[in-house]
């Protein structure tokens, strides 16, 4: 989706033609390892019908749909158009150390997991070189990016196992 984030009014204009809800539908449901690709020639597209999970309600869409009505999708798409920026402000903590013990849970399916580079980096000792009291890392199969909503009792038995330790 990088590539047209980057101009503002682009992605929204598709958004906008899309249909709010539509959008929601699609990005919600999406639950590949890979990143949902726009190309420039045929903008955003909904390919529906969407069957929503067992964890998301078509009233949590239409309540998500409402915000995003009221608000636009500008606010959640800078935080993409802002990286670069985001990297310069935080060069001070290049190198910076999470110091307090750690369990890590991600979704095999979460997109971000999948991002180049980053298994090799969580699995292969860079992440514990960042996070020296890494206690634990943990692979939930079959979940992807809204890993709380997905597994909300499974997660919570990890949390609740692992502050339980304190």
């Amino acid at each position: 989706m990088q590539c047209v984030v980057h101009e503002p009014g682009e992605i929204e204009a598709q958004f906008s033609h899309a249909g709010t809800s539509n959008v929601l539908h699609k990005f919600l449901t999406y639950h590949s390892p890979g990143p949902i690709f726009i190309p420039r020639d045929k903008g955003f597209t909904t390919d529906g019908p969407y069957t929503l999970p067992s964890w998301l309600s078509e009233e949590d869409v239409n309540y998500y749909a409402n915000k995003y009505n009221q608000t636009g999708f500008t606010g959640a798409l800078n935080y993409y158009r802002a990286l670069n920026l985001n990297w310069e402000l935080t060069a001070p903590w290049t190198g910076a150390k999470v110091n307090v013990p750690v369990k890590f849970i991600v979704g095999d399916l979460d997109l971000t997991y999948n991002s180049p580079g980053t298994k090799d980096f969580i699995h292969g000792g860079g992440f514990k070189s960042y996070v020296p009291f890494l206690e634990e890392i943990v692979v939930m199969e079959g979940v992807g990016h809204f890993i709380n909503e997905e597994r909300a009792e499974e997660i919570s038995t990890h949390i609740y196992k692992f502050i339980k330790n304190f």
